[in-house]
C-alpha cells in the first residue's frame, strides 16, 4: 500500500509543472478572449470625435477593452472608408454619415442589445441604417441630429440698412433681401451654400420637389425642375460666389463655411454642425441662425447626421456592440449633445431637454431654431425623412452637384443637364 502510495506522489509531482502550465494557459487566452482591441476612425466638425475619446475611458475601465480612435478628415470616410471595407484594413468601428448606403458592410447589433431601449429612443433614426424593405436590424448609434438651415451675418444687414425678413419668409423674400444688401455693401455675392445636394435638397424640397413616388425615387418633377431654375439663376445674376459651385467639378464636397466666415457673403445655408465652429470662430461681427425660408412646397430642412457603426468584418463583434451600446444609453448621449453642442437623437432626451449650460446665448438660440427647423420638416416636407433613409442617397446625391454645376457654367443646358439627371439616377436604382 505504501509503495502505491509514493507511487502516485510520483506521479503527481512529475504532472504538477504540466499542469500549472495548462492553467496558466487557460489563464492567457481566457484573457485574450475577453480584452479587445478595437480601431475606430471618426470624422469631427468641431470636438465630437475628442467627446468619445474622452467618454471611452470610463467603457475601457469597465471592461478592460481599448478603443483607438483615428481623427481623420471627412474626405476620408466620404471617399476612402468602403474602399477599406472592401480589403483587409476594414476599421471596426466608423463614425458615417452615409447611413443606409454602407448597410451590407454593418454588424447588426440586435443580438448583442437591450432591443426595446433603441427602439423607444432612436426609433425615428433606426430606419436610416436598414436595407429598403423587411430589415428590423439595429446597425448604429445616431451621435446627432443634424438639421439644415441658413446662418446671417446680422452687422451686414445693419450695415446696409435692410431688415431681415421674419419666421415663415419664403426664399424669394431672402433673395431680394440679400440683392439689397450686396448691393448697398458692394459684395460679390449675398448667398452661399455647400456644393452637396444634401444641404441643395432642403430649398428644393421647399419649392415642391418630392425626390420620390409611391416609394420609387426620383428627382426630375416639377418642384425640382422649378427649383434648379431659381438656383441656376442666382448663380446667373450674381447672387451666389463663383467660388462656391461653378469652383467644383464631379461630385466633389465644397464647404461654403470661408465665404461666410471672410464676409463674402451674408448668408450660408449650411447645418446645426456648424454652430460650434462659428462660435469659436467668429469674432469680428454679429451673427445668427434663422428659420428656414418657405416656398409653395413647404419649409424644407434637410434631417440627417452622423452614426457610430461597427463592422461585420470585426473580430470583436460582442466589444464593438457593447462600446457602442455604451454610447447610446441616456447619460451619455446627454452628455455627447451638451459637450459637441448638437442636437441629441435620442427621443427621450428631445423631450426632457439638454442643458446646454457651457454655450453662449447665439448657440442656444441657434439649437432650437434648427430643433424648430426639424419639425417644420417632418410636418411640411417628409420626403426628407423618407430619402435620408433611402439606402442610395448618396449616389444619387453626386449626381445634382455634377450635373447643376454644369449648367452653372453652362457646358450643359438645364435641360440637359436634368435630362442627364433622371438617366443616371435610373441607372442607380437599376444597379
Amino acid at each position: 500500500m505504501k509503495k502505491f502510495i509514493y507511487l502516485m506522489s510520483d506521479f503527481a509531482s512529475i504532472f504538477k509543472p504540466l499542469g500549472l502550465i495548462f492553467f496558466a494557459t487557460l489563464f492567457i487566452l481566457s484573457f485574450n478572449v475577453k480584452a479587445a482591441e478595437l480601431k475606430f476612425i471618426c470624422y469631427q466638425d468641431i470636438n465630437e470625435c475628442d467627446t468619445i475619446a474622452e467618454m471611452a475611458k470610463s467603457w475601457e475601465s469597465s471592461t478592460g477593452n481599448k478603443v483607438n480612435i483615428e481623427t481623420v478628415g471627412y474626405e476620408v470616410i466620404r471617399e476612402q472608408l468602403e474602399n477599406q471595407l472592401e480589403s483587409d484594413a476594414a476599421p471596426d468601428l466608423a463614425r458615417v454619415t452615409n447611413l443606409g448606403g454602407l448597410n451590407k458592410f454593418y454588424l447588426d447589433l440586435k443580438p448583442y442589445v437591450d432591443s426595446s431601449y433603441w427602439e423607444t429612443n432612436y426609433g425615428a433614426t433606426l430606419p436610416w441604417y436598414r436595407k429598403p424593405s423587411g430589415d428590423d436590424g439595429i446597425y448604429g448609434w445616431q451621435t446627432q441630429l443634424t438639421v439644415t438651415g441658413p446662418y446671417v451675418n446680422v452687422t451686414m444687414f445693419e450695415d446696409a440698412g435692410v431688415d431681415m425678413p421674419a419666421e415663415g419668409a419664403t426664399w424669394d423674400d431672402w433673395a431680394d433681401a440679400l440683392r439689397k444688401v450686396k448691393s448697398e455693401l458692394g459684395l460679390t455675392a449675398g448667398l452661399a451654400l455647400d456644393r452637396t445636394a444634401h444641404r441643395w435638397a432642403g430649398p428644393a424640397f421647399s419649392y415642391g420637389a418630392k425626390f420620390h413616388k409611391d416609394g420609387v425615387p426620383i428627382l426630375v418633377d416639377e418642384g425640382f425642375r422649378k427649383f434648379s431654375e431659381v438656383f441656376v439663376g442666382w448663380h446667373k445674376e450674381g447672387l451666389m460666389p463663383a467660388e462656391g459651385w461653378p469652383a467644383g467639378s464631379g461630385t466633389a464636397y465644397k464647404n461654403a463655411a470661408p465665404l461666410f466666415l471672410d464676409g463674402t457673403v451674408a448668408m450660408h445655408m449650411s447645418g446645426s454642425w456648424m454652430l460650434g465652429n462659428y462660435a469659436k470662430n467668429i469674432t469680428d461681427f454679429e451673427w445668427k441662425v434663422v428659420p428656414i425660408p418657405c416656398g409653395p412646397g413647404g419649409c424644407g430642412a434637410m434631417p440627417g447626421g452622423s452614426g457610430v457603426v461597427a463592422f461585420k468584418s470585426t473580430k470583436h463583434p460582442e466589444a464593438a456592440a457593447s462600446f457602442i451600446d455604451f454610447l447610446s444609453q441616456t447619460e451619455n448621449a446627454e452628455t455627447f449633445a451638451a459637450s459637441t453642442s448638437n442636437i441629441t437623437a435620442h427621443q427621450g432626451l428631445q423631450k426632457s431637454g439638454i442643458d446646454y449650460a457651457d454655450v453662449s446665448p447665439v448657440v442656444a438660440e441657434g439649437l432650437a431654431i434648427f430643433a424648430a427647423n426639424a419639425g417644420k420638416a417632418a410636418d411640411t416636407t417628409p420626403q426628407a425623412y423618407w430619402f435620408q433613409g433611402y439606402n442610395k442617397n448618396f449616389a444619387i446625391y453626386g449626381i445634382v452637384p455634377d450635373y447643376i454645376t454644369k449648367a452653372i457654367t453652362g457646358e450643359m443646358s438645364l435641360d440637359d443637364a436634368l435630362k442627364a439627371i433622371d438617366a443616371d439616377v435610373a441607372a442607380k436604382i437599376a444597379e
